[in-house]
């Protein structure tokens, strides 16, 4: 963390809500976590919070069921929300996943980011692709952070990267991809900044002059 960072350390969870009639008052600053069951959402969280077990993470995708908050102060907050795409669960609950995932997007007017994980060895699915989309229209922004990264070679993890860089130039909005990784915390100072920016509505060069104890 830098002087022109948040300190995510601070961030304590707040609540566990079904749907967003369950949250806290749709007011200040809210940015959310979102992707598939298996892409690595409360690893990053984690990482980002530098708690080993703020957002809970299990072996088994599709654990997370509810729409997670995490409060860094009285108006900004991480939102960890429900997997989608893969979880090995009834149909039945699962259709209530994207429906409260649905709403959320939808409905939620403090809602001023959106970070999308992917999985670097299968990126841009469908389900993504939809998501990235819908933000795009909605003029939020989106940080596509492309998970796992050790687990490919320098050479291929840059050439994904580069290659998704150039596939998100057709959503034609404020799309952002980075390659992350939980365990090298490759990507972690990315997230970051990027995340100050949007909690604070800074501009990147306001951030750039602020100076400790400001």
């Amino acid at each position: 963390m830098t002087q022109d960072t948040l300190n995510f350390r601070q961030a304590r969870f707040l609540t566990s809500a079904p749907n967003i009639r369950a949250m806290p008052a749709d007011e200040g600053i809210e940015i959310a976590f979102a992707g598939r069951s298996n892409a690595g959402k409360s690893s990053a969280l984690n990482t980002l919070t530098r708690q080993k077990s703020l957002a809970r993470t299990s072996k088994t995708p599709g654990r997370t069921q509810l729409i997670n908050v995490f409060e860094l102060s009285p108006h900004q907050r991480l939102i960890d929300l429900p997997g989608y795409g893969f979880a090995k669960v009834p149909e039945t609950v699962k259709q209530e996943w994207q429906k409260s995932l649905s709403e959320y997007l939808q409905h939620r007017d403090s809602l001023k980011g959106l970070v999308v994980l992917m999985d670097i060895r299968h990126p841009l699915r469908d389900l993504d692709q939809h998501l990235i989309q819908w933000a795009v229209d909605c003029d939020i922004p989106v940080l596509a952070l492309l998970t796992k990264a050790d687990k490919l070679k320098q050479g291929a993890c840059k050439a994904t990267v580069l290659k998704c860089r150039e596939a998100a130039m057709a959503f034609c909005g404020d799309v952002q991809i980075e390659a992350f990784s939980s365990l090298k915390q490759t990507g972690l100072t990315t997230l970051e900044a990027t995340l100050s920016r949007w909690l604070t509505g800074a501009t990147p060069e306001q951030l750039d002059n602020e100076q400790p104890g400001e």
